[in-house]
């Protein structure tokens, strides 16, 4: 028999209808309300609302990642330390690059767990790091670096850049999307001094190994790239753990503003595979376009393209959150270079991480545990009730930032 183009029809249009339903009671049940315009108004802006935001997003991780838990954090519990493993004015910070399928993948991946937002995974060129205490052998931190959004519009004023300069210049400049300190460190203000390590030497010449005779994807251009600057923004608004982030007279982060609130953090995975299935089903592109060349920005064009089909009014993407935006520069000339793709890069000011974490120690660490002690009393046995907790910040006194 021929196809029944009225029934598909019928079939497409339930399936509209379902998922508007579906998606105007989750933004509901988040909180949100509708502008005039058909704009979205979150609920708030204070930390707590934050996080209550994503705690849908990171209950929908958890289970996903429950297998994952309940094999490896008997395994990997020992490498994190109790309030009595640590002796501050002891602490030796090290940087160990994590390889994939290793068990310092594993910890990594479970580390990020513990983050009262969820974490990307990052796209493009990555770099993880674990930030271990050579002291006692204990997990201090994890940060990661990857490719950056192409479109940040504080970013690209700071640099003083047009669209053309982006696109050739771009290649330079990573985004820390994975950062902070883990119990007990984080209360030590070690996301501190795990910020402060992502401007070392170690890690600029990392880079150049791995990715210094790198294509770019969509180009195919052989550009040379040397890492000159990294990005990152708050997960909280405001800062403070960039804010004024200066360190033996070098400053480690300089503040850019404020993002606009656009994201899709609020669309869940489960959501967004159903807005893709519709897609698919009405033939758009943008429903598998999500290799490598088709840009970091696939998900957001992808889930606007659905938005579009379905008929939403306003824009569902601009959440209002705003993050506020921070860059380090790794070379002292590293906006000129940025700016005009010239000149050779003036590390005179990069040290090296043990360098870093020596001082950072002295600056931060020790004069913490002399005035807040409570960092004894966390003790390793507490990491699983932090992982499956829907979010623990205030109980933990977390200091972490995730992108």
């Amino acid at each position: 028999m021929p196809p029944n183009p009225t029934g598909r029809i019928i079939q497409i249009s339930t399936r509209e209808a379902l998922l508007k339903r579906r998606l105007r009671r989750h933004l509901a049940s988040l909180g949100f309300s509708r502008t005039q315009n058909g704009g979205l108004e979150a609920p708030g802006a204070t930390k707590d609302i934050i996080r209550q935001l994503h705690a849908p997003q990171r209950k929908e991780i958890l289970r996903g990642q429950s297998e994952f838990i309940a094999r490896q954090l008997p395994k990997l519990q020992e490498y994190f330390a109790s309030g009595t493993d640590v002796c501050v004015e002891h602490i030796r910070p090290r940087v160990e690059r994590v390889a994939s399928g290793t068990w310092q993948a594993e910890l990594f991946r479970l580390a990020s767990l513990t983050w009262s937002v969820p974490v990307s995974s990052g796209f493009g060129r990555r770099l993880r790091y674990l930030v271990w205490d050579d002291n006692n052998g204990k997990l201090l931190g994890i940060f990661a670096i990857g490719d950056p959004v192409f479109n940040l519009s504080a970013r690209d004023k700071h640099i003083g850049w047009t669209g053309n300069d982006r696109a050739d210049r771009l290649v330079n400049v990573m985004d820390a999307y994975v950062l902070g300190a883990v119990p007990p460190y984080n209360m030590l203000l070690g996301g501190k001094l795990v910020a402060c390590l992502i401007r070392s030497r170690d890690i600029y010449d990392e880079f150049a190994v791995a990715y210094g005779d790198a294509r770019g994807i969509i180009s195919q251009e052989q550009k040379k790239p040397r890492l000159l600057a990294v990005t990152t923004s708050s997960s909280m608004g405001r800062s403070s753990l960039y804010n004024r982030l200066k360190l033996g007279g070098i400053q480690y982060f300089d503040s850019l503003g404020y993002s606009g609130g656009w994201g899709h953090f609020h669309v869940p995975e489960g959501l967004f595979a159903d807005l893709r299935e519709y897609l698919r089903d009405t033939g758009h592109p943008y429903a598998d376009t999500h290799e490598y060349g088709d840009g970091p920005n696939w998900r957001i064009r992808t889930i606007r393209a659905a938005m579009s089909s379905l008929g939403f009014k306003g824009d569902v993407l601009k959440h209002g959150i705003q993050r506020e935006v921070f860059i380090s520069l790794l070379a002292d000339n590293a906006i000129t270079i940025l700016r005009n793709g010239k000149g050779k890069p003036k590390l005179a000011t990069l040290r090296s991480a043990p360098e870093i974490g020596s001082v950072a120690v002295e600056r931060w660490m020790i004069r913490r545990a002399e005035t807040r002690p409570e960092y004894m009393q966390w003790s390793v046995n507490m990491l699983p009730q932090l992982i499956k907790a829907s979010y623990s910040r205030r109980q933990v006194g977390l200091n972490n930032k995730v992108a």
